[in-house]
């Protein structure tokens, strides 16, 4: 506070600080900023370019697109309704599968293991994550979908009564009865994709887990929690946003997923909601299936069909990584 030459008081304006931040740091702000931009620059690109594809079948379908069930582009008779809703299902199974695994898995390497032990789960973790997408399909086809027919059918016979569990055709009382039925389904689709995402789900959930504030932990002990208690108290909470994140993350990969789920299912073009019985759909499957053999306007239609899952994906990663932005640990990781 200081006077004029009226002797008035007068409030001194704060001063500016700045500090030259030097050219190190100005060239690394610089790429930083030109890496998110062509990040978006991409995306952008990518979105337009399924669009302008798109057009000639959007225009014509018109929001019958998102509604119908049959695919016969040529014919006129095209939407996604019954593979978006197939797409839908079969990320749901992933995510139901993964997630408890992923939050056991992370909680038992950050918190359980020993320290050798946790650098080798780690690496293990990781690499599971870098399989080919091919190889679970593959695993899924030839052992993993004959390994889990009587578990369908147990399924199906006692908890049939739920309308998402019941299989048509299938006569639970006759044990000669086919088990082709319960093959190529949601389910076996479902299994298959929550193993490859559940890697991506358990290492964003342990990093998480890991940066829990070391002082509220010691302060749970020194009121006698246990290492549960101290989990359940401190852990779990402060890595909440980060858990909705990371199984948001694993379910915008579960949408996405091609050639497993392709190498699986049995497509069928209706809204299949039985997800035991064989029988489903994917949007991703769908392109990879028609690609070789479109027409044309065929191909215009399939450029439909993933703009609808690039928009679809787009918001889910975006939803979760402001959940993550938002919560305690992604806060503390800025």
């Amino acid at each position: 506070m200081t006077r004029d030459t009226s002797g008035t008081a007068v409030r001194d304006a704060p001063r500016r600080l700045y500090a030259d931040p030097g050219l190190p740091d100005r060239v690394f702000r610089g790429v930083a900023r030109g890496g998110g931009g062509l990040v978006l620059a991409v995306m952008l690109l990518v979105g337009g370019f399924l669009l302008h594809r798109a057009w000639q079948a959007l225009s014509r379908a018109g929001w019958s697109f998102l509604t119908t069930e049959a695919w016969e582009p040529d014919a006129g008779r095209f939407g996604i309704a019954a593979v978006l809703v197939g797409t839908v299902l079969i990320a749901l199974v992933a995510i139901a599968v993964a997630v408890p695994l992923a939050v056991g898995g992370a909680l038992y390497i950050s918190e359980y293991a020993p320290p050798r032990l946790r650098r080798t789960l780690i690496s293990v973790v990781d690499l599971m994550a870098a399989v080919p997408s091919v190889v679970y399909g593959l695993w899924g086809l030839f052992f993993f979908e004959g390994q889990i027919l009587p578990t369908a059918r147990w399924i199906a016979t006692y908890l049939g009564w739920i309308p998402l569990f019941r299989v048509d055709g299938a006569d639970p009382s006759d044990p000669l009865a086919p088990e082709t039925v319960y093959t190529s389904s949601t389910l076996v689709a479902g299994v298959v994709v929550a193993l490859m995402v559940a890697p991506i789900v358990c290492s964003v959930m342990r990093e998480v887990f890991s940066q829990a504030p070391v002082g509220e932990r010691e302060g749970a002990y020194a009121l006698g929690a246990t290492r549960w208690g101290m989990i359940r108290s401190v852990v779990l909470p402060f890595g909440k946003g980060g858990m909705i994140g990371g199984t948001m993350l694993g379910l915008g990969r579960a949408l996405g997923e091609t050639i497993g789920v392709y190498l699986i299912i049995s497509p069928v073009f209706e809204i299949q909601w039985h997800v035991v019985q064989s029988g489903a759909g994917s949007v991703a499957a769908l392109i990879a299936l028609r690609y070789g053999e479109a027409s044309e306007f065929g191909m215009s239609a399939l450029m439909a069909a993933g703009l609808a899952l690039f928009l679809m994906t787009l918001v889910v990663n975006f939803a979760a990584s402001s959940i993550v932005a938002r919560s305690r640990s992604g806060a503390a990781s800025e």
